[in-house]
């Protein structure tokens, strides 16, 4: 059974017994397993002895639609196809052709239904559309939280560090622990009749998959066509088939090599967990079936960053990655609506910022100067040109892409501003909760001041190309991205 910490209703409409199906909103957890959201509308399947419907949606009119993450998101879309018409689910997988096309769809699919259960993110524009939804639908709406192995509610305060966020996870985490989402729920599902697909609603909003079997292209889509697909795949399949990869391959040198540019030690699973095509639930499950835990936890918090867990250093490692620094930003996104605004840096780093705001900068760089990588710094210029190309940055370089732009720019506003337009637009993971938390971290979140003072930076922690190419090999990384363009 879902927890019930896990379950909100949006709206205060009741159940609609008489209804013809169950449906289910698929906007960020695009899986079908492992996933709290799917568990929760099978409950009501089971319950109200009702077929599941499964709406799988994807607006051409949010900012940063591109070729790139459609192509991800569609890849899922085949994978859910596949595993939903194996279970006898009526799928309905929608592309929207035009802005606006997509309207009235998820109301005239909820006329019909006993309840909607959809998915609650605490990022980018889908708390404001499911709350939209809330008011607009005449039945009741619940979102699920399935976003990590701590929900969303089981704190109410906001973490001010690493640290802070650990003892609150040792502190509360272990009561949740044994509470995971269905590793196959379909396989389980008793199979009544599927719900007939909707002729009227299919005609005016066709099934997209059928839609580009049938000749029809992402080209054709008003979004952005420059920023192309990469050779990374979307979908459940490409994100087990990775996880697998990375327990077999990477996982024992994770915490020594990961750093490294040049040893591609880290797991590149973050695009898989944005767009809910992996569960944090399964990745731990995997990590932690490999390293022979028993579930046996240390009664004390102490924040400590290793051997908590009682696993080897290497996955200690990658845990802290997983759990405390990704869930660190949804505890912020969850309780802040200012999680992606300069005011809501700690005000430290603020007025530190804002004092050295007419500093002298040697260098300075616009927005397409750095879109282009046209700077005079070649591991820079690297790094931003992996993040053009692949759709990431490799780990530690991401931390000094940041910092390298609050150096170039006019403000640390603007700096901010840039980041967030560099990230969302190219990065697999970006508009992510733990995507702001890298970029805010160099701006100062979660860290403290540091010292001396510097220009520029003021207290906040200072990164170096040259300081960085001392403590990592980088010249095979450099050569790797080399470009047109480099100054």
């Amino acid at each position: 059974m879902v927890p019930a910490s896990r379950i909100t209703a949006i709206n205060e409409h009741p159940l609609a017994p008489a209804g013809d199906y169950v449906l289910y909103w698929m906007i960020a957890n695009r899986r079908t397993s492992w996933n709290f959201a799917l568990d929760r509308a099978l409950e009501h399947a089971a319950e109200l002895r009702k077929p599941l419907v499964v709406l799988e949606a994807l607006r051409v009119d949010h900012r940063w639609a591109s070729d790139r993450f459609h192509q991800f998101v569609v890849d899922g879309m085949r994978d859910n196809q596949r595993a939903f018409a194996g279970a006898g689910v009526t799928y309905l997988p929608y592309l929207e052709p035009v802005p606006g096309q997509g309207r009235g769809l998820l109301s005239a699919l909820a006329e019909r239904a006993a309840v909607v259960v959809t998915d609650e993110f605490p990022c980018f524009f889908l708390p404001g559309m499911v709350a939209a939804a809330g008011r607009a639908l005449r039945v009741r709406l619940e979102a699920v939280d399935a976003n990590g192995l701590l929900p969303l509610r089981a704190v109410d305060t906001v973490s001010s560090s690493a640290h802070v966020f650990r003892r609150t996870l040792q502190r509360t985490l272990p009561a949740h622990l044994q509470d995971r989402p269905a590793a196959d729920p379909l396989a389980e599902l008793d199979r009544r009749a599927a719900a007939p697909r909707p002729a009227s609603i299919i005609a005016r909003w066709p099934d997209a998959l059928a839609w580009l079997d049938a000749g029809g292209a992402i080209a054709d889509l008003p979004i952005d066509h420059t920023v192309a697909p990469v050779e990374t795949r979307g979908g459940h399949t490409a994100a087990r088939a990775r996880l697998e990869a990375f327990l077999r391959d990477d996982l024992h040198r994770y915490g020594v090599e990961r750093n490294h540019p040049e040893r591609e030690a880290a797991s590149r699973l973050s695009p898989y967990l944005h767009w809910g095509h992996l569960a944090a639930h399964e990745i731990f499950a995997a990590v932690m079936s490999q390293a022979g835990w028993l579930g046996n936890l240390p009664s004390k918090a102490t924040g400590s960053r290793e051997g908590w867990w009682g696993v080897g250093a290497a996955a200690e490692s990658f845990l802290d990655e997983l759990v405390t620094w990704r869930e660190i930003g949804f505890n912020m996104a969850s309780k802040r609506a200012d999680y992606d605004r300069f005011e809501s840096l700690p005000d430290w780093a603020r007025k530190t910022l804002d004092a050295h705001e007419t500093d002298h900068r040697e260098w300075r760089y616009d927005l397409p100067a750095l879109e282009q990588a046209r700077t005079h710094d070649l591991l820079w210029n690297a790094a931003q040109r992996q993040l053009v190309t692949d759709g990431r940055i490799h780990n530690y370089l991401r931390m000094l892409w940041g910092k390298k732009i609050l150096q170039w720019t006019a403000s640390a506003r603007e700096a901010l501003a840039i980041m967030i337009e560099l990230n969302n637009k190219f990065a697999l993971d970006g508009r992510d909760p733990n995507s702001y938390s890298g970029i805010f971290w160099t701006l100062g979140r979660y860290d403290r001041p540091w010292f001396p003072e510097r220009d520029v930076f003021g207290v906040v922690r200072y990164m170096s190309s040259e300081n960085t190419a001392r403590k990592y090999r980088v010249k095979d990384y450099i050569a790797r991205y080399h470009g047109t363009g480099q100054t």
